[in-house]
């Protein structure tokens, strides 16, 4: 008898080890089971397994205690793979490169490696931080874009340099493989993942519900310089206020700066510290994400959207939805809406 007991949610795994950080445990439970529809129906059912049930010690000065074995791999559709800082972890570096922690080198341990073997092609398998290691040593990353936490790239790359490793962004998606950075960019994969899923509607609800930010883009720097202002230094935060409230309309680098009393060069440079990407790219992806959200709550024609998103026309629209998501606004609508959604096009 399958221990996934709502045969129409989507199924996501957890699979834990001892040295386990509780919070990107809690992460996935929470926000996945968070994402309902209109109605309140849940969308996916989260399982935690173990190579063996029963006691898993975490990083923090508690156990926990899992009922369930790796056979659940087997049934998910989603197998989430959280870092692990213990002993049994072999070939997984740790952030705080504390010594009482240093990596194993070799090949993954045979009840972890047969565990992973038991996930059904085509399942969609993700990491949070060093949780990127494994995947590594069990061969799923080769040839791949992949990433972990940035104080562990190097010790990857030099383990395993058959993986695409990008060590500054916060997430990948390369398909049925993802993989995130540090512990916080765990929720931007998964809320990603949910976004994939049922579209940014149901995402933003989780995010409000989480109180986060309902979208960082996984491109976005890994390590940001300044993430909050010091006292007394001037930000970036009232431009960005100020710009989100004014999306249908052209903006300019200069007016942007004029709202902080910096000059344009200033500015570009204090937004990319507090921000990690330019002025202008984070403008295009707040306008994708207006677009989006119009897509799906809304019944309006794409020109309007077009306009409304501040993209100018519908074919600048579908340009950059189509480079932003590889689909055109009616088939992003028909995904999130349903078909009987009147669109025009």
């Amino acid at each position: 008898m399958s221990v996934f007991s709502h045969p129409g949610r989507h199924r996501v795994a957890v699979l834990v080890r001892n040295g386990l950080l509780p919070m990107e445990l809690g992460i996935v439970h929470r926000l996945f089971g968070q994402a309902a529809t209109a109605g309140g129906e849940p969308l996916y059912e989260v399982v935690t397994c173990a190579l063996t049930p029963g006691e898993i010690h975490t990083e923090a000065d508690f156990s926990i205690n899992v009922a369930h074995g790796p056979e659940i791999l087997g049934e998910a559709d989603t197998v989430v793979v959280p870092a692990a800082h213990g002993p049994d972890t072999p070939d997984e570096a740790v952030p705080d490169a504390r010594v009482d922690h240093e990596p194993r080198t070799g090949p993954l341990e045979a009840p972890l490696a047969e565990a992973l073997a038991r996930i059904r092609p085509g399942t969609r398998i993700a990491s949070i931080c060093t949780g990127s290691f494994v995947l590594a040593a069990a061969g799923l990353l080769d040839g791949r874009r992949a990433t972990t936490h940035w104080r562990s790239a190097a010790r990857f790359c030099e383990l395993y340099p058959a993986v695409d490793l990008d060590p500054d962004v916060l997430y990948t998606d390369d398909g049925d493989i993802l993989t995130s950075a540090g512990v916080a960019s765990g929720i931007d994969l998964c809320l990603h993942m949910i976004r994939s899923d049922h579209g940014a509607a149901v995402a933003n609800e989780v995010a409000r519900g989480t109180v986060v930010s309902p979208h960082r883009d996984g491109g976005q720097a890994q390590f940001i310089r300044r993430p909050v202002p010091e006292p007394r230094v001037s930000s970036t935060g009232a431009a960005r206020e100020w710009a989100l409230e004014r999306l249908d309309r052209p903006l300019t680098l200069r007016e942007l700066a004029a709202r902080e009393a910096m000059s344009v060069r200033t500015f570009t440079r204090r937004f990319r510290e507090e921000v990690g990407v330019s002025p202008l790219q984070w403008l295009t992806r707040q306008r994708i994400e207006r677009a989006r959200q119009l897509l799906e709550e809304t019944d309006l024609p794409v020109d309007r959207i077009a306009a409304q998103a501040g993209f100018g026309t519908a074919a600048s629209l579908r340009q950059h939805l189509q480079t932003a998501l590889g689909v055109s606004p009616s088939a992003y609508r028909t995904t999130f809406r349903g078909p009987a959604c009147p669109v025009a096009v």
